[in-house]
């Protein structure tokens, strides 16, 4: 027999493989037959209302729930705060309330007694030197003074160190062309449609069933057993569907761990939710970026030199981006970068798709695209001339040929800000960008019945990207089956272990044990075949239903499961493994074509081309869905999306969905989606794509703008004001 090699096989237009899919959970999400954490309600739920802080930061000086308890329907009463702890930012949880219905919940939350004396705040994440003139006056011998601890003063600005490379020095001072700006992104935060909570039930003294909605079910109970002191093995963990996770849903949380201890403490089963607002404040944010950029380039465009000065959120409310990731995509021979972090009042950070690649980006491709402008070339060609300075060079010049032409570049490009005469101006911008992606450890169980059913069975999840459809298009190619012969087992902790949803690892992560587990079990049936039939075993193969010896009809895939036997077929499969299933290492080209309204500030997304590469595609459809949703991302925090904290209260004041705004559908403009496969890519294997186009969307709509109108608007979001304000500095 012929050795049996686990691979993906030849490509081929006949095989579902790498075809566009419907989404087979499309129809039960779009008619509301799919049941969220939310919509679970077992006979006797209480539901749970939050009572937050409002202040900037505070010190709780009274703190009474008796009121509350007498409130008519409420059964218990949860606090995260006690008399004397600090509330370090406008959101933080202090107390729980469940109760028989929400509104008694809601009243009991208004019957708290709280009082607060407020303590010093600040929350000027891109003021660094506001940040350093308050430890000036509040820090003495490097002590914090008396009477500014007692205020509640802490150490603002922490140095998080210096990285270089060659000699910046020298390569600046000999440096045809020489550019330095200052550059920026604003904090963004999660608000998933679906907001952070669950649904606890104890089924006895010590076993836990949570109805949760996390980016990893098979590694959230033990999360819960700690805290609650009970067996990991005895917390079942259910999701079957996620409204958004993006990086937010990986922890049990402190609300998560609430709903169990209110649900134990009454003996009935508990829902618990945030709201809008505290799901806004406190779920976690994508941290800010701001940098002074000094770049260096010979006379032919080539990059010699990068010395950078960036600083945004740390400490209290999270950390600013890794220097490591600065400059982004490109490695310069001379560099230099410098981090400074500053402590503010401002909520928990969280990875949010992509973390740290955006900021990195929208501070990297901005300061080339300055520096083409300020050599009067087309930023394309800078762009080209320094891909040697990648990983990927030749992967990304394929695609900025690709993107280009489906631009149509060169006949839109003009210089800087020489485009239209009149009010009404257009652009051109681009921006590169690279991401892992490999596979995370998994396992499945696969079951082949006697009737030909295929079942899979894994403690994955699917947060929205299709890895329902990705194992059901995986088994079903397998076999040679349609895509409606096989089911797909997820959302249960109780299945086998599968990997978080983090990283773009999912598609790989899953794919790659049910095939195969796959290609195990087919081998098995081929074995049976081949002994019933008397062919071989290795001459065997499988299309349509039918089995196949050197591509006759031998017998039909059910007559050759009927050889089984009456138990099925159980088969296991994990990875990742070193077969070349699966890969590492995804690149993509962005190009935005934008018109600015030079006397209203306001910013029009005309057309926007994305070129993606991530190895094998497995199912066109769903992978050309999610480079649409990150562009849409993208156009959002590119041009409205950040969170706006009042300096003189702390407060965030946009928490909620008509002030914290997002792209709407007029908004978007025209986009084109391509996925760059050749058969170098297919031969790859699966690589992760969730979020790698969701990062050069910022950085090429800033040049796009840069390029209208001729100056750059240096902050994301690009907001009409801020687009009035470069214009009018460039005029002063």
């Amino acid at each position: 027999m012929a050795e049996r090699v686990v691979s993906w096989g030849e490509r081929s237009e006949d095989r579902l493989l790498g075809q566009p899919v419907d989404r087979l959970d499309g129809l039960d999400k779009a008619s509301g037959y799919a049941k969220y954490s939310a919509d679970i309600n077992t006979d006797g739920t209480l539901y749970a209302a939050l009572l937050t802080c409002k202040l900037g930061h505070a010190r709780i000086i009274k703190l009474d729930v008796e009121p509350a308890k007498k409130v008519k329907g409420v059964r218990a009463v949860h606090l995260f705060k006690n008399v004397g702890d600090e509330s370090r930012w406008d959101g933080e949880l202090v107390a729980a309330v469940a109760a028989d219905r929400p509104e008694y919940a809601a009243d009991g939350v208004r019957a708290i007694v709280v009082e607060y004396e407020p303590l010093a705040h600040f929350v000027d994440e891109d003021d660094l030197e506001a940040a350093q003139k308050l430890d000036a006056d509040n820090i003495a011998d490097g002590k914090l003074k008396e009477d500014a601890e007692k205020l509640g003063h802490i150490k603002r600005v922490k140095e998080l160190g210096e990285q270089k490379k060659g000699d910046v020095d020298a390569a600046i001072k000999d440096a045809a062309v020489v550019h330095k700006g200052y550059y920026g992104i604003h904090t963004i935060t999660h608000m998933c449609m679906e907001p952070h909570g669950s649904h606890a039930e104890w089924k006895s003294d010590d076993s836990l069933v949570v109805h949760l909605s996390p980016q990893t079910v098979s590694g959230t109970g033990g999360q819960f057993a700690g805290p609650l002191g009970i067996d990991a093995n005895n917390v079942e963990i259910v999701c079957q569907y996620v409204g958004g996770g993006f990086g937010s849903k990986f922890a049990a949380d402190e609300w998560g761990i609430a709903c169990a201890q209110l649900a134990k403490e009454t003996g009935k089963p508990v829902r618990l939710m945030l709201d809008r607002a505290t799901e806004l404040k406190t779920a976690g944010t994508r941290p800010s970026g701001f940098a002074e950029i000094t770049i260096a380039a010979d006379k032919d465009g080539k990059i010699t030199a990068w010395d950078s000065h960036h600083w945004g959120t740390d400490g209290i409310g999270g950390a600013t981006i890794s220097s490591g990731v600065m400059p982004y995509v490109f490695d310069f021979e001379n560099r230099r970068r410098k981090t400074t972090g500053i402590a503010c009042n401002t909520g928990p950070k969280r990875a949010w798709r992509a973390p740290n690649h955006p900021q990195a980006c929208a501070l990297t491709a901005t300061v080339i695209d300055d520096l083409a402008g300020k050599m009067k070339m087309d930023s394309y060609d800078i762009f080209m001339k320094n891909l040697a300075q990648t990983e990927r060079a030749s992967v990304y010049a394929e695609e900025m040929k690709l993107a280009a032409q489906l631009m149509d570049w060169k006949a839109k490009w003009h210089p800087h800000g020489e485009g239209e005469s009149g009010p009404v101006k257009s652009g051109l911008g681009m921006a590169l960008h690279t991401w892992g992606g490999r596979a995370h450890a998994a396992t499945c169980l696969l079951k082949i019945h006697r009737d030909g059913t295929v079942e899979s069975f894994a403690g994955s999840q699917d947060i929205g990207t299709g890895t329902r459809t990705a194992i059901a298009i995986t088994l079903a190619d397998t076999f040679g089956l349609p895509i409606d012969a096989v089911k797909v087992h997820i959302g249960t902790s109780k299945y086998p272990k599968s990997g978080p949803s983090g990283g773009s690892t999912t598609v790989g992560g899953v794919t790659g044990p049910n095939r195969r587990a796959a290609l195990d079990g087919l081998w098995k049936i081929f074995d049976l075949v081949a002994a019933k039939h008397n062919v071989a075993a290795d001459s065997l193969s499988t299309k349509g239903g039918q089995i196949l010896s050197n591509g006759s009809p031998v017998c039909s895939w059910k007559q050759a499961c009927s050889l089984i036997g009456p138990m099925p077929l159980e088969v296991m499969g994990e990875g990742p493994k070193d077969d070349g299933l699966t890969d590492n290492g995804v690149g993509g080209v962005q190009m935005a074509h934008v018109s600015v309204d030079t006397e209203t500030g306001r910013v029009r997304v005309n057309r926007f081309v994305a070129v993606q590469d991530c190895g094998l595609v497995v199912d066109v459809k769903t992978a050309k869905s999610q480079v649409l949703g990150a562009l849409i991302m993208g156009i959002s925090y590119a041009l409205t999306e950040e969170r706006v904290m009042d300096n003189r209260s702390g407060r965030f004041i946009n928490a909620d969905l008509e002030n914290y705004k997002l792209a709407r559908i007029g908004d978007i403009g025209e986009l084109v989606v391509e996925m760059y496969q050749p058969d170098s890519e297919w031969n790859r294997g699966v690589i992760g794509l969730g979020e790698p186009p969701v990062i050069s969307p910022g950085a090429a709509m800033s040049n796009a703008v840069a390029n209208a109108i001729g100056v750059r608007v240096p902050v994301l979001p690009m907001t009409p004001k801020r687009v009035l304000d470069a214009l009018q500095g460039a005029r002063a």
